[in-house]
């Protein structure tokens, strides 16, 4: 016989699959050890501590890329006094503590703007280099860090001077909480710059001042196995192919506190896109971000479960394995017997033939057959079925399929549900909120950022320049940075004069005043929203740029936020991260309450805002944050708002629900291949071969019988196909007895 085929093997794996769910259901199903800490809080503040690493990787190139693109345009004008220099970058940008303008050949200080610089780190004798004008971090007298950023001023005719910015380390719009942490690290664990822990002379009571001494103890130990980890390559810190962040990243866990365990995410500042490094990279600074979380002592169940469910899984295995072997295999290995003992002369005994299915037809075809050979008379009309003579070999496999479902049904649909019972930290509602928070401020920088190149743009346009320098102006502008789709100037009479990029879309009306940035068009597939700023001394002229739609759903994508949109005042979406219709009204009566809830004020602000709610028997997580702070972006009066379900989180509950999903699908599977595998190899030749054997025993002498397989039911063919060669000549041999006859009937 066949290794691989006959009625056997798919039986034997058959039992061997069951057996292995079973023992993978009892230890998935049956642990008892649980983390105190879920593993979809340390993943969140893994992701927190990613945002926060992209945000200051954003800003450190933002500010190295204004720095430069702004002393550019400045060289591009005729030349201005250093002081002049410094007022305008003043009046465009707020977001360097302090500027210097030195003169490079001697190394004097020209201008100041803001705290002091620290000019004694830079030695302008080896400006020549390339990598002189790179970012440094410079540690100050009074251990604080300043990250200086270089520029060149050069006219013709005048001598060379360097533009000088310095600016701290802290996080640009980071929402912390009223219990987190942050700190910016080097390559050597020293933290750079720090908030989130109080100082302990700040503090009044002495359990206040030791709790912050102790948050700073623990955040120092995390800083310290940080800058041990991001020292891996990102590629081999992972995964392959796991994607997302592209630096590298990772949560730890501290000391445990009244309860509360220190957690703690990190993660190394990294490029937009992997394998391409930026300034800010090239610093080997990280982020680590801490907070206490509760420790949840209750244990989600215990081993009964997986004990229980293995059992009873080993129990209907047991029974489908003993109905094939009863009813379908040993049948079978009988018809093969008898077959053989019929093709070698052995007529003597009648065929032992089963009651029922393929197997009995087969069987009395044989002993018709028999008797056939014995030349009896009466022996080619075909016997009369019984009651179970229709019952075969495929409704017995349905049968052992419906034995396995009775087993996978429950355990995909009904049990271990985890949506009315699952509890959801508090932790993970907290991080919603902020990260939700935190990605609102990074969409509200990044349009106050690409009003402020405008007005930066405007300012050095002036009075006096043509329109063809003004699209040479506005050309270079749109390539370096991608947040525009078009970039015109309009004057006073709303006549484009110079324009480049996409065709623009005229704003319908004149903005109001202060509505330096807003939506054109109410309708269509795509929102048009432009920032403008005012030429000095051209009579109401204004520099307009159109935003990228993509650009700003770009910046709402971030894993473990689920699905994030972005509503107008009128609750209408403007953008999101996932496929959505422009103004389209947000959905879901829960998201437009707390939209509407978060929009109203608390005393002279307002708040972010989190919930967790059951929608539909569901647990869903929600947040939403809304424009506040400064800039051009605020008179928008956008609201971000996240959701996600909270069965897409490591719970415990969900964790169990989903073994126990894939414990019913690996059953169904397994029971699928091997039934589906008997069917094909076995009963489907089997129910042909009893055709062809009534066939042969009914008189069909002529019909040649060819085994499809070498198994069984081929070996049961090819005994058929002996028989009817033997048959005519047997017959020919030992003709039938026949009863005397009379004189009369032979006269």
């Amino acid at each position: 016989m066949s290794l691989l085929g006959g009625i056997r093997p798919p039986i034997a794996v058959l039992s061997v699959l069951l057996l292995s769910l079973a023992a993978i259901t009892a230890l998935g199903l049956g642990r008892t050890a649980q983390d105190r800490v879920p593993e979809a809080v340390l993943t969140s503040q893994q992701q927190f501590a990613e945002d926060g690493a992209i945000a200051l990787r954003a800003s450190i190139d933002e500010s190295f890329t204004d720095l430069g693109r702004t002393a550019g345009l400045f060289n591009a004008a005729d030349p201005i006094s250093p002081d002049a220099v410094l007022d305008k970058i003043s009046s465009v940008y707020q977001k360097w503590t302090g500027t210097a303008v030195v003169e490079i050949s001697s190394g004097k200080l020209l201008a100041a703007r803001g705290e002091n610089v620290p000019l004694a780190a830079i030695d302008t004798a080896k400006l020549s280099d390339k990598d002189a004008l790179r970012p440094r971090m410079v540690k100050l007298a009074n251990g604080e860090t300043r990250l200086l950023s270089f520029a060149l001023l050069s006219w013709p005719g005048a001598p060379q001077q360097l533009l000088v910015a310095s600016n701290n380390l802290k996080f640009p719009g980071i929402s912390l909480g009223q219990f987190r942490s942050i700190a910016v690290i080097d390559a050597d664990a020293d933290i750079l710059a720090s908030d989130g822990i109080p100082q302990p002379e700040q503090l009044l009571t002495d359990t206040q001042r030791a709790d912050a001494k102790r948050a700073d103890k623990q955040l120092k130990s995390f800083a310290k196995t940080a800058a041990v980890k991001v020292r891996r390559h990102p590629m081999s810190a992972k995964e392959p192919g796991a994607g997302g962040f592209p630096g590298v990243s990772g949560s730890l866990l501290g000391n445990v506190h009244t309860g509360d365990r220190s957690v703690a995410g990190y993660a190394s500042l990294a490029g937009p896109q992997p394998g391409e490094p930026t300034v800010a990279t090239g610093l080997g600074l990280s982020v680590v971000a801490m907070v206490p979380v509760a420790e949840n002592p209750a244990v989600v169940a215990g081993p009964f479960f997986g004990l229980v469910a293995a059992g009873s899984l080993v129990v209907v295995g047991a029974l489908a394995v003993a109905l094939l072997l009863g009813t379908v295999q040993r049948p079978l290995i009988r018809l093969f017997l008898e077959s053989r003992r019929l093709t070698r002369g052995d007529l003597n005994r009648p065929v032992s033939a089963p009651a029922y299915g393929e197997a009995a037809r087969i069987g009395n075809s044989l002993e018709r057959l028999r008797r056939q050979m014995l030349g009896e008379a009466g022996s080619t009309e075909p016997p009369r079925r019984g009651r179970l003579g229709g019952f075969g070999s495929r409704g017995l496999i349905v049968v052992c399929g419906v034995l396995v479902l009775a087993w996978c049904a429950p355990m995909l649909l009904l049990l271990n549900r985890a949506d009315a019972t699952a509890v959801v930290p508090q932790q993970l509602v907290n991080d919603q909120r902020e990260r939700t928070d935190t990605l609102t401020d990074r969409v509200r920088r990044a349009l106050n950022e690409g009003q402020a190149d405008l007005l930066s743009v405007a300012t050095l346009i002036g009075a006096d320049t043509s329109p063809a320098d003004m699209r040479t102006v506005l050309e270079r502008t749109r390539l370096e940075h991608d947040r525009y789709q078009s970039l015109y100037v309009v004057d006073g009479s709303g006549k484009i004069v110079s324009q480049t990029g996409d065709t623009p879309h005229q704003p319908a009306g004149k903005a109001s005043a202060g509505e330096l940035i807003r939506v054109l068009n109410d309708s269509g597939k795509k929102p048009v929203i432009a920032a403008q700023a005012g030429i000095p001394g051209r009579d109401g002229a204004t520099v307009v740029g159109e935003f990228r739609i993509e650009f700003i759903n770009s910046l709402l994508k971030r894993p473990g936020l689920g699905q994030v949109s972005i509503v107008d005042a009128k609750q209408r979406i403007i953008g999101g991260n996932t496929g959505y219709r422009a103004f389209q009204e947000l959905p879901g009566e829960r998201l437009r309450t707390l939209v509407t809830g978060t929009n109203q004020k608390t005393g002279k602000s307002m708040h972010p805002s989190g919930i967790l709610y059951r929608d539909g028997g569901k647990a869903q997580i929600a947040a939403a944050a809304p424009f506040v702070g400064g800039g051009a972006a605020k008179t928008l009066g956008w609201t971000v708002v996240s959701r996600q379900p909270a069965s897409s989180l490591a719970i415990p509950e969900y964790r169990r629900q989903n073994l126990t999903v894939l414990a019913g699908l690996l059953g169904m599977a397994a029971a699928s291949a091997c039934l589906g595998w008997l069917h094909i190899v076995v009963v489907r030749p089997l129910r042909a071969l009893a055709d062809q054997a009534e066939a042969l025993a009914g008189g069909d002498r002529r019909t040649v019988l060819y085994p499809r397989h070498h198994d069984e039911v081929g070996a049961v063919t090819r005994s058929l196909e002996l028989l009817r060669q033997q048959l005519p000549a047997q017959q020919k041999r030992e003709p039938a007895p026949t009863a005397p006859t009379t004189y009369a009937e032979r006269t």
